[in-house]
């Protein structure tokens, strides 16, 4: 195929251009950890990340085909959703959880607010399963690309056979989302020496990193592990978290630290989209805690913080707001190629 495809993703010396045809290499940001994503196992390239791009926002992986992985993973937001506290699915139904945003994957080591799934390539079945969000099975999902006026071209493009099978749906979905890198905020511009914070802004990564930074770690802004951070359960959803899938009572209340990542954009906050404002997610931590058997370790000890010591927080937290991740428009929906 000789049409040149162009995907730049800028982010300090991170970026990566390439031709449709040819291996893309992985460049990881100046200032983070080496991906655990292994991609020799799934090599990218422009034609499997531009078909999984239109798997991605095409409503056909779901059972009445109305409902797309865009459709709770909106790229304004983060890649999850602002419009709700919960997910919602087919059949106008709810789900149970609030749809995490999606965003520098290849360094994630398990999937879901549960931990539930554990590898990239394998997460998009789950959604795709789940009767309250899509509520569809693969096998029917790859008979309905097959029969479609475009899919099968797009499978032969990417891998070089018109066959369309679970594994090349799953591994196409996946490489669109390992291009969902995010690193080119102010605070990345800072770390690289290319900015300087404000008075305000030093003052609250000060704060940050005494309060926050154990589970929130840079420069990915989680620590990929499960915490109980101190919520009231709600009665209505009496979700338990990590226990649900480890059956152990010790990951009772435990749920995946989130990315910090963008999130001045990502509201609603919590597994269950309990809090729309970073202000109530402050009075939280600072008021609203409760004790409990696995409650974590680090939140044993009060947080104390004053009013302007709030505000200087929130200020640090709006630097990591990544607008040309935002607006990106290779992340965008396909529309050269979803004209059906």
């Amino acid at each position: 195929m000789k049409k040149t495809v162009a995907l730049l993703l800028i982010i300090g010396v991170f970026t990566f251009a390439f031709k449709a045809t040819e291996l893309l290499p992985f460049t990881v940001p100046a200032n983070f950890p080496k991906p655990v994503y292994d991609f020799s196992k799934n090599p990218l390239t422009g034609e499997k990340i531009q078909l999984g791009r239109a798997l991605f926002y095409d409503p056909i992986l779901s059972r009445d085909n109305t409902i797309s992985c865009a459709s709770c993973h909106g790229q304004y937001s983060g890649f999850t959703h602002i419009d709700h506290a919960l997910s919602h699915g087919i059949d106008n139904k709810t789900g149970t959880r609030n749809a995490p945003a999606l965003m520098n994957l290849a360094w994630q080591t398990s999937f879901m607010w549960d931990g539930a799934v554990h590898h990239l390539d394998m997460q998009a079945l789950a959604p795709m399963s789940n009767p309250d969000e899509m509520g569809e099975t693969i096998a029917h999902v790859v008979q309905k690309l097959q029969q479609s006026n475009i899919y099968p071209a797009l499978f032969y493009k990417a891998f070089g056979d018109s066959l369309v099978t679970g594994e090349h749906t799953l591994k196409a979905i996946s490489q669109f989302m390992l291009t969902l890198v995010s690193a080119d905020a102010k605070y990345d511009s800072v770390m690289r020496r290319q900015a300087h914070f404000t008075t305000q802004e030093e003052n609250g990564y000060r704060l940050f990193q005494q309060n926050c930074g154990s589970c929130h770690k840079e420069p990915l802004f989680t620590n990929n592990q499960f915490e109980n951070n101190g919520m009231p359960i709600d009665t209505t959803l009496n979700d338990f978290g990590r226990m649900k899938v480890t059956n152990d009572s010790a990951n009772a209340l435990q749920f995946k630290v989130p990315t910090l990542r963008n999130i001045e954009f990502s509201y609603p906050y919590m597994h269950d989209g309990r809090f729309k404002r970073l202000s109530e997610v402050l009075k939280h931590y600072t008021s609203g805690i409760r004790p409990s058997k696995t409650l974590s370790k680090q939140l044993q000890k009060p947080i104390v913080l004053s009013s302007n010591e709030k505000v200087d927080l929130i200020a640090f937290l709006l630097t990591l707001s990544d607008k040309n991740f935002l607006y990106n428009l290779d992340y965008s929906y396909p529309k050269n190629i979803l004209h059906y």
